[in-house]
């Protein structure tokens, strides 16, 4: 499970780019309890989500022209640069190149072979979120990908990662971990895109950030009285707990989870 100790290659930050902040942020404070308070004038709209004074994940307002609302999850790189040239050679792109964020840190949007889009961070005057792991925060990353041997080892050449097969009811999961850090630091996982619902971004290679929740149920009902959908009902998984996979109002997609990934 995700924690605030941050290490290279762990997920250190998420954002979410909508075409209305102030809607979006409605929708994640009446779901999780957030509070949005803005970057300031010269953050272009970007803006932090608090949980009790502490910041969860980032929001901008992203024009249609600028591509679909979504989440993005960011990596810690010890070289945003080294990265991001790491990533190509290794058959993905760069939709955005590396920018120093004011004197917070340095940033890149990349994508993986397949199309996944996914960010790096690399830390100076922000380590990261500041709550991880718990209830209204982000505890999990999964990857939705046609082709899970050849991202593993995109991602191991990219980034580094390891992986690991967890046996389930059910079949296989593939875990991932930085490198050297053994399965107590599991992360995330990887899967082949979910059978979902139609639509524009049915079965499309995307990162799906994992929000903890103390009732899976209550707040599955909760988003939908608020405009959202769900992708995926709420479903009970031995060993790892009770999951939902749901969209807000404007199509960013997101699941919720009570229980440990790493639970057995």
């Amino acid at each position: 499970m995700l924690t605030t100790r941050f290490v290279d290659g762990a997920p250190s930050w998420i954002d979410v780019g909508t075409p209305d902040i102030e809607g979006t942020a409605s929708f994640y404070g009446a779901l999780f309890g957030w509070a949005f308070r803005s970057a300031g004038p010269d953050a272009g709209g970007y803006g932090f989500f608090e949980l009790a004074g502490r910041i969860v994940a980032g929001g901008m307002p992203v024009a249609p022209e600028q591509g679909s609302p979504a989440w993005t999850v960011y990596f810690q790189s010890p070289d945003a640069d080294a990265t991001t040239r790491a990533a190509r050679q290794a058959g993905g792109s760069v939709p955005m190149p590396p920018v120093d964020v004011m004197e917070q840190g340095r940033a890149a949007v990349l994508a993986d072979h397949a199309g996944a889009s996914f960010g790096i961070w690399q830390p100076a005057g922000r380590a990261g979120v500041e709550a991880a792991g718990e209830a209204g925060a982000l505890c999990w990353v999964e990857l939705h990908t046609p082709d899970v041997a050849r991202a593993a080892a995109f991602y191991r050449t990219a980034l580094g990662w390891e992986t690991s097969a967890v046996r389930f009811p059910g079949g296989v999961y593939t875990s991932l971990n930085p490198a050297g850090t053994g399965e107590e630091a599991m992360f995330g996982g990887m899967v082949p895109p979910a059978d979902e619902p139609a639509g524009a971004e049915a079965g499309r290679p995307c990162w799906l950030p994992y929000f903890g929740v103390e009732d899976t149920d209550a707040v599955v009902a909760r988003a939908v009285e608020l405009g959202g959908a769900v992708r995926m009902p709420a479903t009970s998984l031995a060993g790892v707990g009770r999951l939902a996979r749901l969209e807000d109002p404007y199509g960013a997609r997101f699941a919720v989870l009570r229980g440990d990934p790493r639970q057995t």
